[in-house]
């Protein structure tokens, strides 16, 4: 059973995601708060495995929370919840400490996928975002170079990943979610997973976000 802790100031919205996670046999939402300062101590109260922890709150906010309960817990996994896709706000979250980054546009198979992965120790960022932070790859890449960038020819990574895994590379370097490479390639989602698992693992990387930044510099997608 994955305990989880819902912070958030809004109740409408804890509401809808408890119910969302209710669904899941192996979903316990063990506590709600409702502002940051309450992090640490219901951690140290319920023990969950994933804290869904908001990124705007009244007294404290969800990056200054995280980084307090890190200090101290360091086990900590915490996925912080956000309207904000800004690259700002997510290497802030980041740095914080937190292993996920999702919007709160993000659908439920979406929220459930990125509380498995973070739960299992791993790092969840929503489609959209890695998408930003793949763009501000780029524009990061243009100011090294004089004139304008030039994309290189691709080089596919086919002496480590097979046909279809550069494939599923190139729609993550999209910033496709799960579901859309799915639907792109005639495929299950659970065969998306299997795929992305893979890949990871050939890459030596730990998430999504460093498999497509590491293609980028070594040329294996398309930058579009």
């Amino acid at each position: 059973m994955t305990k989880i802790i819902i912070i958030d100031d809004h109740q409408l919205f804890r509401e809808g995601v408890k119910r969302i996670l209710d669904f899941e046999d192996s979903f316990e939402v063990v506590a709600e708060g409702d502002d940051g300062s309450q992090a640490v101590g219901l951690y140290e109260q319920y023990k969950p495995d994933v804290i869904l922890m908001d990124i705007n709150m009244p007294e404290m906010n969800g990056v200054d929370a995280t980084a307090k309960l890190i200090e101290t817990h360091s086990d900590a996994k915490i996925i912080i919840l956000s309207i904000h896709d800004d690259e700002n706000y997510v290497s802030h979250a980041l740095k914080s400490g937190a292993l996920g980054y999702m919007l709160k546009e993000m659908d439920a198979d979406a929220l459930i996928d990125a509380i498995k992965v973070v739960a299992e120790g791993g790092s969840y960022l929503h489609p959209k975002v890695t998408t930003n932070l793949v763009n501000e790859f780029r524009r990061l890449a243009e100011a090294e170079f004089t004139g304008n960038f030039q994309q290189v020819e691709v080089r596919r990574p086919l002496h480590l990943l097979t046909k279809r895994e550069c494939e599923v590379l190139q729609m993550l370097a999209d910033g496709k979610s799960n579901r859309g490479i799915g639907e792109g390639l005639y495929i299950s989602e659970k065969t998306v997973k299997n795929h992305v698992s893979n890949i990871l693992q050939k890459m030596n990387v730990n998430d999504r976000t460093q498999a497509v930044v590491t293609a980028i510099k070594n040329g294996w997608v398309e930058v579009r």
